[in-house]
């Protein structure tokens, strides 16, 4: 009996470890695959803004491809029409633009998930045309009132360039269908304006300011990744 069981403690010192080695050895050697694809939507802002806002109308395709583990390129291509109305000045915006460049994901998934806390680099190309609607001749005195002058004096061909940051997130709600909420930093790289007034809005970059090459600009889009093939991760 003694015998039996010391046989038995035996096997189960060295047998077990064994086993538990090989079970751990297969686990490890599990890869799970992650899915490569196109991703496109609209940008939800612009179609909401234009239906509360009467002085603009806007739409905007966004697209990102996955390249390389967190690594994505992305684009966004778009048309504006903005009217514009200062103290001194009325004039009308339209025109298209595209930006270009990349997203990295800084978020560690789980297993079969790919939502994104992402910071990107874009680079935005605007041509556009300025209309001069309405403006004021400054006076000295206002005792005939203001001069205001009308007129219709559309400039078209203007192009404008840009750099941008942008940092977001993207949450997938269902298989396959993001939502993604974005704040975007912009430099003005350079621009060509009318002879006879500057560019107060860029369509892709917005409002202008003077004396600053900066501005700021956000979107919130819904998208669909349409699944190419399956990879591994590295």
């Amino acid at each position: 009996m003694y015998r039996y069981f010391s046989s038995l403690f035996f096997i189960l010192i060295f047998c077990i470890p064994g086993f538990a080695q090989e079970t751990q050895r297969i686990t490890d050697t599990v890869r799970y695959k992650e899915k490569y694809g196109i991703r496109v939507g609209v940008d939800l802002s612009k179609p909401l803004r234009t239906l509360l806002d009467d002085k603009y109308t806007g739409l905007e395709l966004v697209g990102d491809y996955r390249v390389y583990n967190n690594f994505y390129a992305a684009a966004e291509i778009g048309n504006e029409e903005v009217s514009f109305e200062g103290d001194n000045i009325k004039t009308l915006t339209k025109g298209s633009y595209i930006k270009i460049g990349g997203d990295y994901n800084a978020y560690e998934n789980w297993q079969d998930m790919q939502n994104a806390i992402f910071v990107g680099v874009r680079y935005g190309f605007a041509t556009f045309s300025q209309t001069l609607d309405q403006y004021r001749v400054y006076t000295s005195s206002n005792y005939f009132g203001p001069d205001i002058r009308e007129d219709d004096n559309e400039v078209s061909g203007l192009t404008a360039n840009w750099a941008e940051l942008v940092v977001g997130l993207k949450v997938e709600v269902l298989n396959n269908l993001y939502l993604s909420a974005n704040v975007q930093l912009k430099r003005r790289i350079g621009q060509n304006s009318p002879s006879n007034f500057d560019n107060l809005v860029i369509p892709g970059f917005g409002r202008t300011y003077d004396g600053s090459e900066f501005g700021a600009g956000y979107g919130y889009s819904i998208s669909y990744l349409i699944p190419l093939y399956k990879k591994e991760r590295d």
